[in-house]
């Protein structure tokens, strides 16, 4: 999921021309009302009047609904892979890496919302529906899929986890703990979550990790 190089934030603001600050504050604002409302939700009047700005110059950012939908899903990602991808990669290899990608990924789905919202509603309201943004989420899906099996991988070649152990696997039950962590955190507010999400994480970790 990683692209690019990393550079300062403030440096490519800095360097941005004023449309671009205005696409990016606009894509902000509407990954807020996604959040909310879903992404079928959205509609250029409910943007245009929560940003301050006429219909004319959001088709001028983003010409269609669909394009202003790939748009937010671009961002989303952009942010995960800022807030979480970039400094988990930072970490030591092997299990250390693990557990911060999930530390990081617990920390954006519990304190930094809009963009995880937008996505995990995406994922239903799209699944059946055939089309540019489902194709997009796809692509999403495996590239995270990807990035934990190449992370969980480092633990393998570190000798941490059993060398028959199933990257695939860890992918997806990693995703579910999160995402059930996720929903119920959103939903019932429940303090206790966190703690059951923390104790699935290591017994996942226990499953996969070498005995000798």
């Amino acid at each position: 999921m990683q692209r690019g190089r990393r550079t300062n934030g403030r440096a490519i603001v800095a360097a941005m021309g004023k449309g671009e600050r205005t696409r990016l504050a606009v894509l902000a604002e509407a990954t807020e009302i996604a959040a909310r409302h879903g992404l079928s939700g959205l509609t250029i009047g409910t943007l245009a009047s929560s940003a301050g700005m006429s219909k004319s110059g959001l088709y001028a950012h983003f010409g269609s609904k669909e394009a202003l939908q790939l748009a937010i899903l671009d961002h989303a990602r952009e942010f995960f892979i800022d807030q979480v991808v970039r400094p988990a990669l930072r970490a030591p290899r092997g299990e250390p890496r693990v557990r911060a990608l999930f530390e990081h990924w617990l920390t954006c789905c519990r304190d930094r919302m809009p963009a995880g919202c937008v996505y995990m509603a995406a994922k239903p309201e799209f699944g059946d529906r055939p089309g540019p943004v489902r194709d997009r989420l796809v692509r999403d899906q495996l590239d995270l899929y990807d990035m934990i099996g190449q992370v969980f991988r480092t633990g393998i070649s570190e000798g941490h986890f059993r060398p028959d152990a199933d990257p695939a696997q860890f992918a997806q039950d990693l995703e579910g703990v999160l995402t059930a962590f996720f929903f119920a955190h959103r939903l019932l507010r429940d303090p206790a979550v966190e703690a059951r999400a923390r104790r699935a994480f290591e017994t996942l970790l226990t499953t996969v990790r070498r005995s000798d």
